[in-house]
């Protein structure tokens, strides 16, 4: 396939990965973003070998091991005894399994690395504060218009419009799918803190879980080990607005009263929380014409399998492969495209949710889950997951 024209819709994770990935093929990107610069916050994002793989194999290995953390297990607790319920092994076992490492990294220090290798990139061209009005596709090409911040419209034509602009994608709509995506019950509280403030006996190299009928809380070391990231879940009937809503410390506080006090130690620490809507949507449509979807644009996911950006990487990856085979042409390199990425999204999906249901169950059904993590043990539970964590594009 000769070099094509691509215009890729958002730039966050997926939208830096694909546009760099389609850069390296030899494509012509132009990357589209709302946003006019890129902030500094945000929260962790775990990359699972299914996408740390895809990023090394871009060259980003060594900036991200300056930045990333690779925890050696997750250890499972309770919430309200704090008593140990099981472990995941992650570390050296996850990285001989899998030819890669399980990395944790704050999501801003990851945009970094994928903004610079973007900007390094004479094929991508970046174009910020642009508001998507319309996409529209043709037999020969796509169209793309967009609103700047000072009003002015441009329309450009592109052999491919990639859709990468999250649960709210324009994009999607293009694709004949114009239902919004359903809330599910949960607002995460999200923050970070220096790490020499966390309790002793949870400030080692492991990631912590703990599970109890109303929620459930993530913690993890980022920025190299600098911080810990923290994510607390809270069921609620009605969501909040927007994607930074700011939080009440003493709120959550109240939500987490029953809690262990090392993991009460720990909420008490941050200042200042952060919270958010949990959102998913059946995947449906990945691809139509000369459109196609990655990551939430084509199918939100609840973060229970922490694979939301790892599912975003592994479909830029995908994009790239098939679009830099000879002799296929762009609607049939997506058709390809969504056969290869349907059936795994909506098992990541299903997986998340039922993720959900396990971490929240009462006593019956958590003395069951608790009896199966015992008896598999921390490899058992990894290898439970070899059919997500053991993913490879074709090179």
């Amino acid at each position: 396939m000769s070099s094509l024209s691509i215009a890729v819709v958002g730039a966050g994770i997926g939208g830096l990965t694909a546009a760099l990935a389609l850069a390296r093929r030899g494509h012509a990107v132009t990357l589209v973003e709302r946003r006019t610069g890129f902030s500094e916050v945000g929260a962790g994002l775990q990359l699972s070998p299914n996408a740390s793989r895809v990023l090394i194999r871009l060259g980003l290995g060594p900036a991200l091991r300056r930045v990333a953390t690779e925890p050696q297990r997750v250890v499972v607790r309770a919430i309200r005894s704090g008593k140990p319920i099981g472990q995941v092994a992650l570390g050296p076992f996850m990285r001989e399994r899998f030819e890669a490492p399980y990395w944790v990294v704050h999501r801003a220090d990851l945009q970094t690395i994928l903004l610079d290798a973007v900007r390094s990139e004479p094929a991508i061209r970046l174009v910020m504060g642009r508001n998507v009005e319309a996409v529209k596709d043709g037999p020969h090409q796509a169209r793309l218009t967009w609103i700047s911040v000072s009003g002015a419209r441009e329309t450009i034509e592109a052999d491919m419009i990639i859709g990468a602009d999250g649960v709210w994608s324009k994009v999607r709509q293009a694709l004949g799918d114009g239902k919004p995506p359903a809330y599910r019950g949960y607002i995460a509280w999200r923050s970070t803190f220096e790490r020499n403030a966390a309790p002793a006996e949870l400030a080692g190299d492991e990631t912590g879980l703990w599970l109890g009928p109303q929620g459930h809380v993530v913690h993890y070391p980022i920025a190299g080990g600098r911080l810990v990231n923290v994510v607390a879940i809270e069921r609620s009937p009605i969501p909040v607005e927007g994607w930074a809503a700011p939080g009440n410390r003493d709120e959550l506080l109240r939500l987490y009263a029953s809690a262990a006090p090392a993991l009460r130690m720990l909420l008490s620490r941050p200042q200042e929380w952060l919270r958010w809507s949990l959102f998913d949507h059946p995947a449906g449509r990945l691809a139509k014409g000369r459109i196609a979807l990655l990551g939430d644009a084509a199918h939100p996911v609840l973060p229970f399998l922490a694979q939301g950006a790892a599912l975003a990487i592994e479909e830029a990856a995908t994009l790239a492969s098939l679009l830099g085979q000879e002799r296929q042409d762009v609607p049939q390199a997506l058709s390809a495209y969504e056969k290869q990425r349907l059936a795994r999204a909506s098992r990541v999906q299903n997986e998340a949710r039922r993720n959900g249901r396990i971490y929240h169950a009462g006593s019956l059904v958590g003395f069951g889950r608790n009896q199966v993590m015992r008896h598999l043990g921390p490899e058992g539970m990894t290898r439970r997951y070899d059919w997500l964590y053991g993913f490879r594009t074709p090179e």
